[in-house]
């Protein structure tokens, strides 16, 4: 969330939870809130976000795993190298 929306998020809350406008003009915000968050598109906005994150999420895990099977290959291949040179890591 950027910087904007998140402070205007946050100032609408404290409006509400700070208000002084009574019960009345909680009800109106929250059923404007309710029809907004119902709302079909809304609806459909953010599961269509959710499966964005999702493929994202998996094609980083993907990223990364393959990054850690090339590091790991690499380093066996250098300590497979040492060897066949004679040296031996020193174990402790």
């Amino acid at each position: 969330m950027g910087f904007k929306r998140g402070l205007l998020l946050g100032l609408g809350i404290g409006y509400v939870l700070g208000t002084k406008a009574g019960r009345e003009r909680y009800e109106e915000l929250k059923a404007a809130w309710q029809r907004f968050t119902g709302n079909p598109t809304v609806a459909t906005v953010l599961e269509r976000g959710r499966e964005v994150v999702e493929a994202g999420k998996d094609k980083g895990l993907h990223v990364v795993e393959k990054g850690a099977e090339k590091a790991a290959g690499t380093v066996k291949k250098k300590l497979d190298g040492d060897k066949e040179e004679g040296w031996q890591p020193v174990k402790g």
